[in-house]
């Protein structure tokens, strides 16, 4: 964050890089994102998911945790993204959580901050992230910290059955034979 919120009786707020340890309060976090937009009902993965796919030997994310001490104030998890045409690289924020008791100290923007530093270190030159469209207050802070809805772009998504229907229609053929 770069300086650390010292206001009376608040403990500094710390960020740092996320461990296997820390699965569970970045799935709680999760959680929070859910019940923030009410659909909690659509989580299904689990504090082993995380786990297993974030601290893996490839793994397929990573995540900065804020903390004030030992307890959790909030959480953002990232992957490596490429734009082919700026020809660089850059990060994806899939999530970013704040918990209600931290929020107005600058976590969720000192979150990003770091994020963004982390790949501009690595060679990165962007951050692109989506937001839920019923959920104003992030939107109204993402605007609050330059990060601007990019009105020529669209999210398309495909899962469940329609993914593994597409899914099954590109297997039977090695790619690299082709």
């Amino acid at each position: 964050m770069g300086r650390e919120d010292t206001r009376p009786g608040d403990r500094p707020i710390r960020i740092r890089l996320a461990h296997a340890a820390d699965a569970g309060s970045i799935h709680l976090g999760l959680l929070g994102i859910a019940d923030t937009v009410g659909e909690r009902h659509l989580v299904k993965s689990t504090v082993d998911d995380i786990r297993r796919y974030g601290f893996g030997a490839a793994p397929a994310f990573e995540a900065l945790i804020a903390e004030a001490g030992s307890t959790f104030a909030g959480m953002c998890l990232f992957f490596p993204i490429f734009s082919t045409w700026m020809g660089r690289p850059g990060v994806y924020v899939q999530d970013l959580y704040v918990d209600p008791a931290f929020r107005g100290r600058a976590v969720g923007e000192g979150l990003l901050r770091r994020t963004a530093a982390l790949c501009r270190q690595r060679g990165g030159v962007y951050l692109r992230l989506s937001v839920d469209t019923g959920n104003a207050a992030a939107i109204r802070f993402y605007e609050r910290v330059a990060i601007a809805h990019s009105p020529s772009e669209q999210t398309h998504k495909i899962a469940g059955e329609a993914f593994s229907a597409l899914a099954d229609a590109g297997d039977g053929g090695d790619p690299a034979q082709e």
